[in-house]
């Protein structure tokens, strides 16, 4: 051998070397090009989403909405657009009149001009983005409509000028560049290694140091004691070594000739003129059992047919049917290790494990589990007795006399099958008709029937994992089969341990859905909830796989007012059916103090921020993540406010059979903090339905939430009136086949006080108009018959009348609402909370709200945004 540096061999690497290197300039130069016109487009569209969303935001703010349509908007609207200008980077925010006259822009001058560029669709109610040359030059803006009450009374244009976006863009070059020079210098370095390692292969040898290695090679080629065959791709036999010639009986002049003309068998011709490869695939010649391996061939990069080696294995023959035997038991515990516990269920591993030893171990399978066992719970022997139940059977035949599924067996503690359940290792009873008789002993006359039958080889072995006994599993052999032997039993052995692991986390997962399903179902309502403002029907259906998070509420609310709550938990689990749990309890302490949706929304964020912050550890995911909608509806009058946490919007079906999702500000989920919440006010005439859900009924892995809205937006327009059969409905038409998460459903339907069960009166502040309410209230409550509380009615508003005549702010009203109970009502303008106190003997005052708590059934304070409501309520006989 010559050195590494020898004639030929560096050339051919040099060159190698610089067209490589060439090739990963040009691929290096091309793929910094094209990222940084990915970057340019990029930050093109991001621009674009970006103005859009900041041209919505501002034409859905109530300030904007009253600023456009004040005598002076320019100077109300100017600030507000030196503000976003600076808080989001935009180049310009112009509000302008529907006609397009500016109301703002950067330059003073151009206020009161036309804008420039196209605002036809905004001015028909839809917000769009372009790219156009204004007075600032070339930009990506967006324009949308400012509505009010659904009328378009301006318009707010957004943009920033593309030179911006192409400086922002331009930031990323040197870090792209960078990265294009390492990928360069990477792949340089590995063209070196690769020209390097080319020329200690080759070690510049010439010709004729080529023929001697070639010299070299054929002496060995034909004094190695295993046959070489080479066959080019017309199927022709172009080499054949010494060993391959005895080992196949060729003739002299074999070469050359096709391998089906060489009268070898047709199993052997088939494969050698096939040209697939093969690895130690048998072939017999003659009296010769023959290994072939076989491989495609190159030459130069081309091919050029297949080498096959030929080994003479004449002497496996004698082991080949154990070597099979091997190959068979390897591949049954493969595939009992794919097909068995494929599910956390108990009784399918237990079938899923018979289904996989019948016929390839045993004739008959049957596992009989401890009863416990299926419900998730500890096995126990019962009286020194083992009961069991049989859980599983399979067979080649089904008129055998094996006991059926579902057979509660008691095993006497003297049978084998009581011994392996009590601790004892695996049995082989080789032939039942010499074995012991102990086995007969649960069953004579059973025993008896399968003797009949032919079963005469019976293999036990104890389910156990995890040093809990589960039960037992039984391998029959019948008929003409070979009776078990210690291999069978060793497999059987591993089978079962095995499938035991899969039946003990079933069993352990049966045990713990259980214990969440049944933690969720106490933390939901009852199955029945009534409302005199509603007409109710709900659902809640759990996962498949784990309980969740999701739940519902309906909760009474004073003034005979309702509040309906959906929310979900991220998240499955007993930690989601808990943290649910935290959250309802959170919503229905806040509901009692009268919160509107949005304040209530808020502080059920501060308590869940409080929790993560002093709770979350390293086993504990934060509870972040859980959303929410809380809508309260007022039978009086209609009207519903609605507020959400990250909650799909509630869908709402009119009288007339229409069907819309309402428009809600979406917040932010609860726990992620420092967003507010905004409510949302909307009438409902009477026999509207309003339905809240989680996004497990319309969202799943085959499809998306749009989708599912659709699908739920046709069975709600073809659902019956009532709440029932909407809730039916839906489920029957929108609800996943296999929902992957669980489902609450609410579905109400408005009921509203008539005018006759509502009396209203608005009063001066003076101390004579205590005695005028006095006989209003006498006179109404005689009209509506309740004359035996007129007198405690009476008596209850005085004080609280003279209470808002001498401490509140006017104006002043009374309400009286007449139902199940009546409800007293005073408002007034003032935010001061009167609170009860217990006057000594000699003081004067003090007294009033006393005897309100001691009159009323219940009583207290609902604040208002303008005031607040002093409101008691009475029992009615």
């Amino acid at each position: 051998m010559r050195p590494v540096l020898a004639r030929g061999g560096w050339r051919l690497a040099g060159q190698m070397l610089l067209f490589q290197v060439g090739v990963l300039v040009l691929v290096v130069g091309i793929g910094a090009a094209v990222s940084i016109g990915f970057s340019l487009r990029a930050a093109n569209a991001e621009s674009r989403s970006k103005m859009l969303a900041i041209s919505r935001t501002l034409a859905r703010t109530p300030s904007v909405i009253s600023a456009v349509q004040s005598p002076d908007p320019t100077r109300e609207l100017r600030p507000v657009a030196r503000d976003v200008q600076r808080d989001t980077g935009a180049s310009f925010v112009v509000f302008m009149s529907p006609k397009g006259i500016r109301f703002t822009h950067p330059n003073p001058a151009q206020i009161g001009r036309h804008f420039v560029g196209n605002i036809a669709p905004a001015q028909h109610g839809r917000a769009f983005t372009e790219t156009y040359t204004g007075t600032l030059g070339e930009s990506v803006r967006a324009v949308a409509p400012i509505k009010d009450n659904g009328r378009v009374v301006a318009l707010v244009a957004v943009g920033v000028l593309l030179r911006q976006i192409s400086t922002e863009a331009s930031r990323q070059i040197p870090t792209l560049v960078g990265l294009a020079l390492l990928a360069l210098a990477i792949g340089t370095l590995g063209s070196a290694l690769l020209a390097r390692r080319l020329r200690r292969q080759t070690l510049g040898l010439d010709p004729a140091e080529i023929a001697r290695q070639y010299q070299h090679h054929d002496a060995v080629l034909h004094s190695v004691r295993e046959g070489v065959l080479l066959v080019d791709d017309d199927r022709r036999l172009t080499l054949a070594n010494d060993e391959a010639r005895r080992l196949l009986e060729l003739p002299a002049d074999a070469e050359g000739k096709r391998v089906d003309e060489l009268g070898l068998p047709a199993r052997s011709a088939e494969l050698l003129a096939s040209g697939r490869e093969a690895t130690d695939q048998v072939i017999t010649v003659g009296n010769r059992l023959l290994a072939v391996n076989q491989r495609r061939a190159d030459e130069s990069g081309a091919a050029a047919g297949t080498v096959a080696t030929l080994r003479d294995s004449t002497e496996l023959r004698v082991l080949t049917g154990k070597a099979e035997a091997a190959r068979k038991r390897l591949k049954l515990l493969y595939d009992a290790a794919a097909d068995i516990a494929t599910t956390l269920d108990v009784t399918r591993t237990a079938e899923e494990l018979v289904r996989v030893v019948v016929p390839r171990l045993a004739d008959f399978a049957t596992v009989d589990l401890a009863e416990p066992v299926l419900r998730g719970e500890e096995p126990g022997l019962v009286h020194g007795l083992v009961p069991v139940r049989r859980t599983a059977v399979q067979g080649i035949r089904d008129d055998h006399p094996l006991y059926r599924v579902g057979t509660e067996l008691t095993l006497p503690p003297t049978t084998p099958q009581a011994a392996v359940l009590g601790g004892a290792p695996a049995m082989l009873m080789a032939d039942l008709r010499t074995a012991s008789q102990s086995w007969r002993v649960g069953d004579q006359d059973q025993a008896a029937r399968i003797i009949d039958y032919g079963i005469h080889s019976l293999i036990l072995v104890p389910l156990r994992a995890r040093g809990v006994s589960m039960g037992m599993v039984n391998f029959w052999r019948a008929g003409d089969s070979e009776p078990f032997g210690d291999e069978d039993l060793s497999l059987a052995q591993e089978l079962v341990a095995r499938a035991a692991l899969g039946v003990d986390n079933a069993r352990r997962y049966t045990r713990e859905h259980a214990t969440a399903v049944t933690l969720q179902e106490n933390l939901l309502p009852g199955t029945h909830v009534t409302h005199d403002a509603l007409e109710v029907a709900h659902r809640y259906l759990p996962a498949q796989a784990l309980v969740g998070g999701d739940w519902f509420d309906v909760l009474p609310l004073t003034g005979f007012r309702v509040a309906l709550v959906v929310g979900d938990v991220v998240g499955h689990g007993l930690q989601a059916t808990a943290t649910m749990g935290r959250l309802r309890a959170a919503i229905h302490t806040l509901s009692d103090l009268d919160l509107p949706p949005d304040e209530l929304l808020a502080r059920v964020d501060e308590l869940v921020t409080r929790i993560d912050q002093e709770e979350t550890g390293r086993d504990r995911t934060p509870v972040a993540g859980a959303t929410c909608l809380y809508a309260i509806y007022d039978p009086v009058g209609g009207g519903c406010t609605l507020a959400r946490a990250g909650h799909l919007p509630p869908a709402l079906v009119t009288p007339d059979g229409a069907v819309e999702y309402l428009d809600l500000p979406p917040g932010p989920p609860l726990g992620v903090g420092g967003l507010r919440f905004e409510a949302v006010d909307r009438q409902l005439p009477e026999g509207s339905r309003l339905v809240l859900y989680t996004n497990g009924l319309v969202e799943d892995r085959g499809r998306d939430v749009d989708a599912g809205l659709g699908l739920l937006r046709r069975a709600l327009a073809g659902s019956g009136p009532t709440a029932e059969q909407t809730c039916t409905e839906i489920l029957r038409t929108v609800l996943p086949a296999h929902p992957a998460d669980d489902v609450a459903l609410l579905v109400a339907r408005t009921r509203m006080f008539r005018d006759d069960q509502v009396a209203q009166w608005d009063i001066e502040a003076d101390p004579s108009e205590v005695g005028q309410i006095r006989t209003a209230v006498t006179e109404q409550l005689a009209e509506w018959g309740l004359e035996e509380v007129a007198f405690t009615a009476e008596l209850l508003l005085s004080e609280l009348v003279t209470n808002a005549v001498r401490y509140g702010t006017p104006p002043l009203r009374v309400r009286l609402i007449h139902d199940h109970s009546l409800f007293c009502e005073v408002y007034d303008a003032s935010s001061t909370s009167p609170h009860l106190r217990y006057a000594a003997e000699l003081d004067e005052g003090g007294r009033g709200l006393f005897l309100v708590a001691q009159l009323a059934e219940r009583w207290g304070t609902r604040y208002t945004p303008s005031g607040k409501i002093i409101w008691a309520e009475l029992d009615l006989p």
